[in-house]
């Protein structure tokens, strides 16, 4: 039996402790109701898509939801999480990624039972089938959450996002989403664009229909060439696309390696089961348990969870 118990063991797996500067940059549009992110997850993608033994398909779509929470959490002004659910009658039937208001990220995904992997089709809207969306906010423990659901509806992640922030927020985005397997592994990024409430600048509302518009256009000459391009600095690819509208940058944010997974949390899980049941699990004389995050097992011998007392 070891010296600390799994209900004391607060060791974290051996995963990257990885953190990407400047992963995001805010920025607004001083004469334009819009503000907006450029998310670029840098090494983070590889090293949090790569650990999962999914096809690429699949991957795509996990690196674009990742760069799509990590610019949504970047906006909350509390200690919280923002995460996206997916659920669908398609290949892949489930779909979570999520991200904290500090930048840590995770990701995970499941296929359905009968699914093919080696004939997966390539558009979300395939792969998902027909289901639901969910954005969840989560303020901690002893708040309650935010939740909204919508039915899938689009043909990519990022029309699915939009619908989502039209119908359930009745909130104007424009929202591009980005990932791609390089030779070099995983990239994945994302532009996101919102309109806000005037403050001034526009006299009327044709001018701020107006402005957002040409925001929009504007936002739409982003070629996957460019927010790849790991020479071009964010700012710079910013002041490219908007430095006609007057863009003022913000402080950058840093993004993460953020599985918040633990021997003590999944030890809690087990501490759930009766003795026959624990019993029954035992595997070459241990149970193991993976992190559907991390790709992480965590191997509890069966004298280590002991007996429930009577």
């Amino acid at each position: 039996m070891i010296d600390t118990p799994p209900f004391l063991d607060r060791g974290r797996p051996n995963v990257p402790n990885m953190v990407v500067s400047g992963g995001i940059v805010p920025f607004h549009l001083a004469q334009s109701p819009v503000r907006g992110r450029l998310i670029r997850l840098g090494a983070l993608a590889d090293a949090i898509l790569s650990r999962h033994d999914l096809p690429d398909a699949v991957l795509t779509m996990g690196g674009q939801a990742l760069a799509l929470v990590a610019g949504m959490a970047s906006a909350l002004k509390f200690k919280g999480s923002f995460s996206l659910q997916i659920k669908g009658d398609g290949p892949v039937s489930m779909l979570l990624a999520d991200a904290t208001d500090t930048g840590d990220l995770r990701f995970t995904a499941r296929l359905a039972e009968d699914a093919d992997p080696a004939a997966l089709p390539t558009s979300p809207k395939e792969l998902l089938g027909n289901g639901y969306l969910a954005f969840t906010i989560d303020q901690g423990a002893d708040m309650d959450r935010h939740q909204g659901i919508v039915e899938l509806t689009g043909e990519t992640l990022s029309e699915m996002a939009v619908h989502y922030f039209q119908t359930s927020e009745q909130h104007d985005c424009w929202i591009r989403l980005f990932c791609l397997k390089t030779v070099d592994g995983w990239s994945a990024s994302a532009l996101v664009l919102e309109r806000i409430a005037d403050e001034g600048g526009i006299e009327n509302a044709a001018q701020a229909e107006d402005a957002w518009e040409t925001a929009c256009t504007f936002a739409e000459t982003l070629r996957d060439q460019e927010i790849f391009d790991e020479t071009l600095e964010s700012g710079d690819l910013i002041y490219r696309l908007f430095g006609t509208l007057d863009v003022q940058i913000a402080t950058p944010r840093a993004l993460a390696y953020g599985c918040r997974c633990s021997r003590a949390r999944l030890a809690s899980v087990l501490e759930r089961f009766g003795e026959d049941d624990l019993d029954h699990m035992v595997e070459n004389g241990a149970i193991t348990m993976n992190c559907e995050f991390c790709n992480v097992g965590f191997r509890f011998t069966r004298d280590e969870l002991g007996e429930k007392p009577a």
